[in-house]
């Protein structure tokens, strides 16, 4: 039988107009200068600040609240090397032979192309994993059953949201980055067979030249609609 529902008091701060009005626009503010960056300072990163914007992801809601997320942090730079040169083996062979003219048109006015020299540059690199399914182990047998993880791709999509933005609050630079096809994450970081690569998250200070592509966000009445 399913276990029946436990709740406890909402933990809600309900805030005046003037202060919800001044959260919101402080919050915009920073969140609406976030970019991604490619150019970053040698500068260490706090680890504390890493885990806090992680803890903040893993908060994010999910489908039967499963949470199928793993978030990796790597540093070692010997790894990270493993990585870019992976990384770079398959955006040079999608650049060279699998994506259409209209998609390389697309990406054009970004300036990327399959050098990722970044994944090294950064002092952290995140890789966000999505658990496809669950493992529950049987305690008096040791048998594996698979469990069905509900809207994982959607879960771990808001989570990722949230991590990014986490970051931008904490005052770093990030870059989401998705060769295609990731399955080099898994083989290197030595995923369990439930696991697919995401998205993988340069985490740095942005070096004090960075320069961002000239592009514009579309307005917000082009986004929202009213009824």
């Amino acid at each position: 039988m399913p276990s029946k529902p436990i709740f406890e008091p909402l933990d809600f701060d309900r805030l005046s107009a003037a202060e919800q009005s001044r959260r919101a626009d402080a919050f915009a503010r920073r969140l609406l200068k976030r970019r991604s960056v490619r150019h970053f300072s040698r500068e260490p990163v706090p680890m504390k600040l890493i885990e806090n914007a992680i803890r903040i992801a893993g908060s994010a809601p999910s489908g039967a609240n499963q949470q199928p997320w793993t978030f990796v942090v790597i540093s070692d730079p010997a790894l990270k090397r493993e990585i870019r040169i992976a990384a770079e083996a398959e955006e040079k062979e999608s650049y060279e032979r699998r994506m259409s003219q209209e998609w390389l048109d697309a990406l054009a006015p970004l300036g990327t192309d399959w050098r990722k020299p970044h994944i090294e540059d950064a002092p952290c690199v995140i890789v966000v994993f999505r658990q496809a399914f669950g493992i529950r182990t049987d305690s008096e047998t040791g048998e594996e059953a698979r469990v069905l993880h509900y809207y994982s791709e959607e879960s771990v999509g808001i989570a990722v949201g949230f991590l990014l933005a986490a970051l931008q609050i904490s005052g770093l630079a990030t870059l989401t980055h998705t060769p295609s096809p990731m399955k080099f994450l898994s083989e290197i970081l030595d995923r369990p067979a439930n696991e697919r690569a995401f998205v993988l998250i340069p985490v740095r200070y942005p070096a004090a030249d960075a320069e961002v592509p000239a592009i514009k966000k579309k307005p917000l009445a082009e986004i929202m609609i009213r009824r």
